[in-house]
């Protein structure tokens, strides 16, 4: 009873069903059970649909980086070797004021741990294509997609998804068209007009966790030691870290409101606290958020509920 007490004080109480109109017919996943503000974006419109939370982690490869390069500097981007894909995905549902809400549908690494390279940039491609993302990544057009794109080339993968979709103005490639990638990081500096935050000290601002003991430079000896689940799964956590942030700045900027912005917050939450058994990885981020958010996870009438001093909830939630 004390944990759940404790996640009610970080996550604040669950919300009542959204006012906007009922999610597609037939939808049963993740989206309908948290979100019910909308529908799915109708294909032949042309809009992404789901959100696609990538993060990417790589060891140099050794192979094609130059003998007279430093060990202290970082490598050039194909000279990286792509060894986890990973993602959070979720539904994006849109209302009458067309206002999006979010749904959390998977927290996963792309193909298995024995898989090489080629074979995990060609699977990841082949989703990629199957869907209509909006991906959104933190240096992302600087870093991860550069990386897969350079990789995917060198295996001779082909990514055709990632140039032809939108239009010339509008697409993957624009820095501008954050409606198909949004590069968190570019998009919070105002694209390089004020410092730019790592990943983790912008999770810092929000409560979140942010790193959970591992960082990118041990991916290179985890790897050797075959502890490839371990890097998927940091990986994973890192994905998690960006989508809560990138929940917050579709609020800023006014893509959706506070009790939506709470709702998908409430389904991570839910989302993590189901998965916490077989990957344990998900319950101690959870158990971290908890811990630091203080109140601070949710945003509307909600959060200021859970943390009043003097409310019920608040009071009981944080003896």
């Amino acid at each position: 009873m004390g944990d759940i007490m404790q996640t009610r004080f970080a996550f604040g109480p669950t919300l009542a069903p959204s006012p906007w109109r009922n999610p597609a017919p037939g939808r049963t996943s993740a989206a309908v059970a948290v979100c019910a503000c909308g529908d799915r974006n109708p294909r032949d419109d042309g809009r992404p649909d789901e959100l696609l939370v990538m993060d990417v982690e790589t060891v140099p490869d050794v192979g094609l980086l130059p003998a007279e390069w430093p060990a202290e500097r970082f490598p050039k981007n194909a000279w990286h070797r792509v060894v986890a894909i990973s993602f959070v995905t979720a539904d994006i549902l849109r209302g009458r004021d067309h206002r999006e809400c979010y749904a959390i549908t998977a927290c996963r690494s792309g193909g298995k741990d024995d898989w090489d390279e080629a074979r995990l940039l060609g699977a990841f491609w082949r989703f990629f294509e199957a869907g209509r993302y909006r991906v959104v990544t933190w240096n992302g057009r600087a870093f991860d997609m550069p990386t897969i794109l350079a990789r995917s080339m060198i295996h001779g993968v082909e990514a055709p998804a990632w140039f032809r979709r939108g239009t010339k103005w509008d697409g993957y490639r624009h820095r501008f068209a954050l409606d198909w990638h949004t590069d968190l990081m570019d998009a919070m500096s105002e694209h390089g007009a004020a410092s730019r935050m790592t990943l983790d000290e912008a999770a810092a601002t929000l409560g979140l966790p942010g790193k959970l003991g591992e960082h990118g430079s041990q991916v290179a000896t985890m790897m050797a030691a075959g502890e490839t689940g371990r890097v998927r799964a940091y990986c994973e956590t890192d994905c998690l870290n960006l989508y809560a942030l990138y929940l917050r700045w579709a609020h800023l900027t006014g893509r959706t409101d506070a009790a939506e912005h709470d709702r998908a917050i409430l389904g991570l939450g839910d989302y993590l606290e189901r998965g916490r058994n077989e990957r344990p990885h998900l319950g101690r981020f959870k158990d971290a958020w908890t811990a630091m958010a203080a109140g601070r996870a949710t945003i509307g009438a909600a959060s200021a509920r859970a943390v009043e001093p003097n409310g019920a909830e608040g009071a009981d939630d944080a003896r």
